[in-house]
């Protein structure tokens, strides 16, 4: 078996704001290393761990299938073994500290978005006053109605007269067929 080593490791690209450091933190404790993951301040996110050279290899490939399902673009990952060992905790586990970092950058994008639904929503406006105007409009223009339903209990009438005429038709074509397959 070989020996445990520690790595740092960087992981680069859309990385954060998709649930990465989730990811990573059930990778971790799925193949039972220790260690620690985070988002750094520059928007990649680090882990620290330690585990033998075919541990990590499964480890990093997990981590990569996992992430892509979920969405991550990942432009990099690079891996740096620690000249030290480290006692990293078992099991592997999220660094929750940098929630507030994230916080306050998730709170910064949600406040954009805010103000473009602002923008958005006064034309939602505009056209819903518009289309009221329109509706207003047919609603006086009501004195049609009366034809309209009158045209259409005509239009109903003439089509259960159909029905029935196609129903008989059909009855009639059984007959014939009943008769040509006793022949």
């Amino acid at each position: 078996m070989t020996a445990e080593k520690c790595y740092s490791i960087t992981v680069t690209g859309k990385v954060q704001d998709i649930g990465l450091r989730a990811i990573i933190e059930y990778a971790g404790r799925l193949l039972d290393i220790s260690g620690l993951v985070f988002n750094a301040r520059d928007g990649s996110v680090r882990i620290m761990c330690c585990g033998n050279e075919s541990i990590i290899r499964e480890f990093f490939q997990e981590i990569k299938n996992r992430a892509i399902q979920r969405g991550a673009a990942l432009l990099d990952i690079k891996k740096q073994e620690l000249p030290f060992d480290i006692d990293f905790p078992h099991p592997f586990s999220r660094v929750l500290s940098d929630e507030d970092i994230d916080l306050g950058r998730k709170l910064d994008k949600g406040n954009e978005f805010l103000g473009e639904l602002t923008k958005n929503t006064s034309e939602i406006i505009n056209i819903t006053s518009e289309t009221m105007r329109n509706t207003s409009e047919i609603i006086k223009n009501t004195s049609e109605l009366p034809e309209i339903k009158s045209m259409l209990s005509s239009f109903v009438v003439n089509q259960d007269v159909h029905n029935q005429w196609m129903k008989e038709h059909n009855q009639r074509l059984e007959k014939i067929l009943e008769k040509l397959s006793e022949k």
